[in-house]
């Protein structure tokens, strides 16, 4: 009696505890179920904890059925098939076919790089002191993380990149000068979630700070990150190097690597041609601009604003405005195809400045909170009081 009453408790644990785990860090899970995204941060803060939970419970069950005949053989070895199933691939997708470049990643010369990227190929760009990496969105889909020891010219800065939100950020990894160990875990409106594995503590992408901080917390710092075409890369700094992953020698990650970035790329081409989201985890909805529009955003403080490539385009590809209270010029540069958003901290307006920031009022900084090339409703998502396409001030703008 009692090894059944053991059998059962065991066997309603395990499966629950899996289910839980599938559901909220399963990744694909989210196209059929709407995970709320407290669910999800706890899970993500106590994961070892419960996948031993649920492991001692499936043992539990185990030993009552196989040493002492409790529960139905059935039941038993179909429980046992479900929690390989819930705690295996939650925990291989993640762990292992997920797994970043954050110290590890190789970048390769332009010559090298051309034999895998199209010269129209957008690539996601940091830079310093001339310097330059260039990171393409197909090869950074799957690690998510890309930076060595090396860093960018003695600087630790590390690429991280959601592909469900076509969004590559430049941080520095650290927080209140603590170095932190990013780990990829989930995706909840569809932008990514970090993990900070020394605190355990999750870190939504687009905002950089850990949650038990909050948004008046500490944070990481951001690096000046744009886009460009690689042909623009090339012409901006024929010496900069490319992120490219190559294929691990390892003959299980082949086969791994090649079933999760199969599947990345059959979700993640339909998330850019479709209007719904792929995983629509979203809590916000604004129809200012269709979901799946490419946005360059700026946030400063409490204040946001977008713009759209045709709008700057249509204003002679120079646009002045003031953000947060900081004085602002975006530019698109036809020459490297690229929008980049510079600070004016002097007395007179821009009315000339280059890719490389050099303006008719010296040279001018970009700004590091600079989103480029994202989708609109993801950006929204985050900062639903944004502007579109602000001219001047926040009294004059333009939808």
């Amino acid at each position: 009696m009692l090894a059944t009453a053991f059998f059962w408790l065991g066997f309603a644990a395990s499966i629950g505890i899996g289910f839980v785990y599938f559901r909220d860090l399963g990744d694909v899970s989210q196209m059929i179920l709407k995970v709320k995204r407290s669910n999800m941060v706890r899970f993500i803060r106590h994961e070892y904890q419960l996948i031993g939970a649920g492991l001692a419970a499936a043992a539990v069950m185990a030993v009552a059925h196989l040493g002492f005949g409790a529960g139905p053989a059935w039941i038993f070895w179909l429980a046992l098939a479900l929690v390989i199933i819930l705690y295996g691939f939650p925990w291989i997708w993640v762990h292992l076919g997920l797994r970043n470049q954050m110290d590890s990643a190789k970048f390769y010369s332009i010559e090298e790089a051309r034999k895998y990227l199209n010269p129209a190929e957008s690539v996601v760009v940091i830079e310093k002191d001339g310097v330059a990496r260039a990171h393409p969105d197909h090869q950074l889909m799957r690690p998510h993380l890309a930076g060595n020891d090396e860093g960018l010219a003695g600087e630790n800065v590390v690429m991280t990149y959601c592909a469900m939100a076509n969004l590559g950020l430049g941080y520095r990894p650290e927080i209140a000068g603590d170095k932190l160990e990013l780990e990829v875990l989930a995706q909840h409106g569809n932008n990514l979630i970090l993990r900070d594995n020394g605190t355990g503590e999750p870190i939504q992408h687009i905002y950089g700070w850990r949650e038990r901080d909050g948004k008046n917390g500490p944070k990481m710092t951001p690096w000046p990150t744009f886009r460009m075409s690689f042909r623009g890369f090339q012409k901006a700094y024929p010496e900069g190097t490319v992120f490219l992953n190559k294929p691990s020698s390892n003959p299980f990650l082949i086969l791994l690597d090649f079933v999760t970035e199969a599947a990345f790329s059959l979700g993640i081409a339909k998330q850019h041609r479709e209007e719904c989201p792929v995983m629509d985890n979203m809590s916000h909805y604004d129809n200012r601009l269709p979901n799946k529009t490419y946005v360059w955003g700026i946030n400063i403080d409490d204040d946001a604003v977008c713009y759209t490539q045709d709008f700057i385009v249509a204003q002679g590809n120079l646009i002045a405005a003031t953000v947060g209270g900081r004085k602002i010029v975006v530019a698109y540069d036809p020459i490297y195809e690229s929008i980049g958003a510079y600070y004016n901290d002097g007395d007179q307006p821009v009315s000339r400045i280059d890719f490389f920031g050099e303006s008719d009022q010296g040279k001018l900084a970009r700004v590091e909170n600079f989103k480029a090339g994202l989708f609109w409703h993801v950006w929204v998502e985050f900062f639903p009081y944004t502007d579109i396409n602000r001219l001047w001030t926040k009294e004059r703008q333009v939808a």
